[in-house]
């Protein structure tokens, strides 16, 4: 298990690099997550849901997703209250501090989870771990699911992961292990520094010095890196992306909604030399995109109510006037139509409001969530949605998308305003192709983009770069010692 001294210090993505590295030496990994909260999630072969992180250390891991590599996904919808889906299926919402308390729950969340690792295990070896937050937060020790509970049912070899670039990591590596139970303490065989800047030889006294009072061997301090992209599901990645429009390329300005989900959908863009990708509610640069795309969202209603309070309503029509390209994709795709009605009250107390009017289509919310991976003459995708779409009145139906099992997608007005329900599908450079056409005046000099074969250069590249700062040797030896 990987665990953390708190959030965004790397475990996900040094759990992706460890499954490369396993799988690269002849084992058969599998990812593991109990317990995950966040927007950005996947739909499995069976069409059920589980959170992004545990579907890409899959694919690092050359193997298909499952939802026993995450068994429980959080989805939050406000501050206090989380969608809880189980085994890939929401069952209802909840509050936070009911669900933490778990009392009165019929569903024993502990027994799931552990029965979805008993299942994993059986198929797989090893499996890659990963811990959630911060393994210190013990006002939360009794309801834990996911950090040392989860290591002592599993008997995982448990490494901490620090990160010394936000400062203070001896201290929180420290607190970390001191604050466990003496029982607990005992799993903890290894520590991680990661995101190290610099001079590695300047920190040779501080390993020492860390080993020492933690009594925990550093395996390894990997370097901070910018040249290796894998796709991150924390919503702190955001941060760090682009906000502005630049020359020379094609500019596609993703609207930052409140209720941003699935983001991981634009990953692939980020990476075409042909495109300058940027996330931005500002209405100037959303008039200055070439193309806009409204991405998905957890709250439909709640996020078309803001665009219009904000003004990013009136520029995203404006700007479509003036040339640019629109794409909506899944809630995205329900904010572009004519209007959205929630009668049964899913998302809120609002019965119905106006939509962009840049599709002739209506939405209707509805509780039941549909989740199923997809073709269609593009490639491969998948559906997370809940709510059906149509032509609205007197409209004819115009699908984007012909589905490979018969069913059609989205709508499409020209090739310049269009949505879709499947997630995923600008990871087809066909479709990414489509999208840019338009803009053939700005792509003479540039080539074509393979995404799947970036995907896989960047697991091996990330793989090698912790392979390179981390003992593996002793690695193996912690893994086998038991």
């Amino acid at each position: 298990m990987f665990a953390g001294t708190g959030s965004d210090v790397g475990k996900s993505i040094v759990a992706a690099a460890f499954c490369r590295i396993f799988r690269q030496d002849g084992y058969h990994p599998a990812p593991f997550k109990a317990q995950n909260m966040a927007l950005n999630s996947y739909a499995t072969p069976e069409g059920l849901e589980i959170g992004r992180a545990q579907a890409v250390q899959a694919e690092a891991a050359g193997i298909p997703c499952h939802t026993d590599m995450n068994p429980l996904l959080l989805k939050p919808q406000s501050d206090h209250t989380s969608q809880v889906v189980l085994n890939g299926k929401p069952i209802g919402n909840k509050n936070a501090y009911d669900y933490w308390r778990r009392g009165e729950s019929d569903i024993d969340f502990r027994s799931e989870v552990c029965a979805a690792f008993d299942r994993l295990a059986e198929r797989y070896n090893p499996i890659v771990m990963e811990g959630a937050g911060s393994i210190s937060e013990i006002n939360l020790r009794d309801t834990d699911l996911v950090n040392l509970p989860m290591a002592r049912h599993a008997k995982a070899d448990v490494i901490l992961v620090g990160d010394i670039d936000r400062g203070g990591v001896f201290a929180s590596v420290y607190g970390s292990i001191a604050l466990q139970s003496s029982e607990d303490r005992k799993l903890i065989k290894g520590i991680i520094i990661n995101k190290f800047r610099g001079d590695m030889r300047l920190f040779d006294e501080g390993r020492r010095m860390l080993e020492e009072i933690c009594g925990v061997p550093v395996l390894g301090i990997i370097p901070y890196y910018k040249d290796i992209h894998i796709e991150e599901e924390d919503s702190v990645a955001l941060a760090r992306k682009s906000f502005e429009v630049q020359q020379g390329k094609v500019n596609i300005a993703v609207v930052m909604l409140q209720h941003i989900s699935n983001y991981t959908d634009f990953d692939s863009l980020e990476q075409d030399s042909r495109i300058h990708l940027f996330y931005t509610n500002n209405v100037e640069d959303i008039r200055q995109a070439d193309i806009i795309i409204l991405p998905g969202t957890k709250s439909t209603v709640h996020d078309l109510y803001e665009l219009r309070r904000n003004g990013c309503a009136q520029a995203i029509i404006q700007a479509h006037r003036n040339g640019a390209s629109v794409l909506g994709i899944c809630g995205g795709y329900q904010l572009m139509g004519v209007e959205v009605c929630d009668p049964d009250h899913i998302e809120g107390d609002i019965d119905r409001l106006p939509g962009l009017g840049l599709l002739p289509v209506t939405t209707t919310m509805s509780g039941e969530k549909m989740t199923r991976q997809v073709e269609c003459e593009y490639g491969k995708g998948y559906e997370i949605h809940m709510g059906e779409t149509r032509p609205f009145g007197e409209a004819k139906a115009a699908p984007l998308l012909h589905l490979s099992d018969g069913r059609e997608d989205g709508y499409i007005v020209d090739n310049k305003c269009m949505g879709t329900y499947v997630h995923g599908i600008l990871d087809n450079q066909a479709f990414v192709d489509f999208l840019l056409e338009p803009f053939a005046n700005k792509l003479s000099a540039a080539k074509t983009f393979d995404y799947q074969a970036f995907k896989e250069e960047q697991y091996n590249k990330l793989a090698d770069h912790v392979r390179r700062h981390v003992d593996m040797e002793r690695f193996y030896q912690i893994l086998t010692d038991d």
